[in-house]
């Protein structure tokens, strides 16, 4: 598990009808005709000229910046004569990242629409300057609250985790089985998991995101990209991209939730280093699970859902890729798990077998960015994205 070349974290704070992805071809063939649900493929992104985010950022004063990632660095910003707080994204010119994932994360964004997928207000490419825009997300990032949490801040509970997952794995169902062609998101990560209002999440940063096969075709074949620790063995070993690619790195994230361990941990040696390698194991042995669930916890959480939910993630995560499910498969018992919600006034905190297994976690310097269906500061950049 430890021997792909991904990319790295990207630390970002940052819902449109099913249209066909092709702005010059839509679904009918027939160029300039509209989609079935009376749209037009027309990309509907705002653009803003450079001094217009200039001003938004305060000409990008320090205050104004939120984190940096592979793309560039982020700044919170508000756009002339409106009152909306926005996630503004600045492109390093020397950076890893280009003008084909601009390009691409302007298309994907404009064209697709889900309540799980974050909303793109617009971009701007005013001479060699390439910045997107986005709806600012309060409340940071899944891995903000998993890996990096504030000493001020409430532990994300049970009910929390599942809810977050749950609408996580829908965002990714719209992408593989709603849009026309589907699309693989291959970057699905916990920094890429923003949350909204009531901890409401939304996939974002769509840069590497790609077309599905369509037809007779299995897989798409391309250069391995993507995050180590969440890429999926077949990929990195062969770069041939299905949609249960995108399914293995969602297993990760949910160990990640369930757990509050990093998809990698630098800190850690051996097996513990990798969450899958040292996970499953575990998976074998029922009386193990309750070492995986989050210390945090505190045993605050339902033996039941900790079973079904550990049950699916070790399921995404599953060395061939048909052997893992369909995410709508996925959707379905996350949406019945994030239903069944836990009461720590009602319901015992279960034994807590965790505190060998995993000590509880301290916020220090340097500590940055957990599998199954519940649910910033300033950071370095760790990025490795080739």
């Amino acid at each position: 598990m430890g021997w792909f070349p991904c990319s790295g974290q990207s630390k970002d704070k940052l819902g449109k009808k099913n249209r066909s992805l092709d702005p010059v071809e839509p679904s009918s063939g027939k160029p300039g005709d509209a989609s079935k649900d009376g749209s037009s493929n027309k990309i509907a992104a705002r653009t803003f000229t450079f001094r217009e985010m200039a001003a938004a950022t305060k000409n990008f004063r320090g205050e104004s910046f939120i984190g940096e990632g592979g793309f560039g660095r982020v700044y919170k910003g508000q756009l002339e004569g409106t009152s909306q707080a926005v996630a503004i994204k600045q492109l390093d010119r020397n950076g890893l990242q280009g003008n084909r994932e601009f390009l691409v994360e302007v298309l994907m964004l404009s064209l697709l629409d889900h309540p799980n997928l974050v909303n793109l207000i617009g971009y701007c490419a005013d001479g060699d300057q390439r910045l997107l825009v986005y709806e600012y997300m309060e409340l940071g990032s899944l891995e903000d609250h998993l890996h990096d949490p504030m000493p001020d801040k409430a532990i994300l509970d049970w009910n929390t985790r599942m809810k977050i997952a749950a609408g996580a794995a829908r965002g990714l169902e719209y992408l593989h089985d709603k849009a026309s062609p589907p699309v693989i998101y291959r970057d699905l990560k916990c920094s890429n998991i923003l949350l909204g209002e009531g901890y409401h999440p939304m996939l974002s940063d769509f840069g590497l995101a790609k077309l599905g096969p369509v037809g007779d075709n299995t897989h798409v074949s391309t250069r391995v990209m993507g995050t180590y620790g969440y890429c999926a063995p077949e990929y990195a070993m062969t770069g041939q991209l299905t949609l249960k690619s995108d399914v293995y790195s969602f297993g990760v994230v949910l160990l990640e939730i369930i757990s509050g361990r990093k998809a990698v941990d630098n800190s850690k040696s051996g097996n513990e280093h990798n969450l899958v390698v040292w996970a499953r194991p575990l998976f074998k042995d029922k009386r193990k699970f309750p070492q995986i669930a989050d210390p945090v916890l505190q045993g605050q959480y339902p033996t039941r859902g900790l079973y079904q939910a550990l049950a699916i993630a070790a399921m995404c995560v599953q060395e061939q890729p048909n052997l893992r499910p369909m995410i709508a498969d996925v959707v379905t018992a996350l949406t019945y798990l994030s239903s069944q919600k836990y009461d720590s006034e009602t319901q015992p905190a279960q034994n807590p077998l965790w505190k060998p297994c995993t000590p509880p976690r301290t916020k220090g310097k340097g500590d940055k960015k957990r599998i199954d269906g519940s649910v910033g500061p300033r950071r370095e950049q760790t990025d490795n994205r080739f």
